[in-house]
């Protein structure tokens, strides 16, 4: 048994050990960070749906407060046989438009703020993107080291892996 293990270490087993344990982490990052960089591209596209949504609404009102804009012009210009029930229109009408404006300016003010949230997601996508195709490489370095037996791919490949860990973590910090 003793003889057995001595020849491994002399043959470099033990080090391969090592190296394989290490591909096989790197390889559990790179799915981690592929799947935050998924689920940020996921949110930027739910993001983008409700922002145009919420477009969609902003124009619909807008379209009714124009259209609204229209009949009290027309009602202006029209003669009328109840004065004081055109009035009364008139003043609710006034109000509709009045309530739409402010509608507006809160629908807008919604989808900017998920437009915001879109960029911020596309930015840590990207993070998370460039971190991921780093660790990709770094696996496919450490594991030329296997075949090559040749410690110079095992840490050149184990280095970009840190630095594309990196990049991805920093996915937390754009702002």
């Amino acid at each position: 048994m003793q003889e057995f293990s001595k020849q491994m270490k002399e043959g470099g087993e033990a080090s391969l050990t090592t190296i394989s344990l290490a591909i096989s982490i790197l390889a559990v990052l790179v799915a981690m960070v592929t799947v935050l960089g998924h689920r940020s591209h996921t949110e930027a596209v739910l993001m983008q749906a409700r922002a145009t949504d919420q477009w969609n609404l902003y124009e619909a009102k807008k379209i009714r407060q124009d259209s609204l804009l229209v009949v009290i012009d027309q009602m202006a210009w029209q003669p009328t046989s109840d004065a004081k029930a055109t009035a009364a229109k008139l003043v609710e009408y006034k109000a509709h438009i009045a309530k739409w404006t402010a509608d507006l300016t809160e629908t807008q003010d919604k989808a900017h703020e998920y437009e915001r949230r879109v960029e911020h997601a596309e930015g840590r996508a990207g993070h998370f993107d460039l971190g991921e195709a780093l660790l990709q490489i770094s696996v496919v370095l450490s594991s030329i080291t296997l075949f090559t037996r040749r410690r110079s791919y095992f840490i050149g490949g184990v280095s970009l892996g840190a630095i594309g860990l990196a990049i991805a973590a920093s996915a937390w910090l754009v702002k």
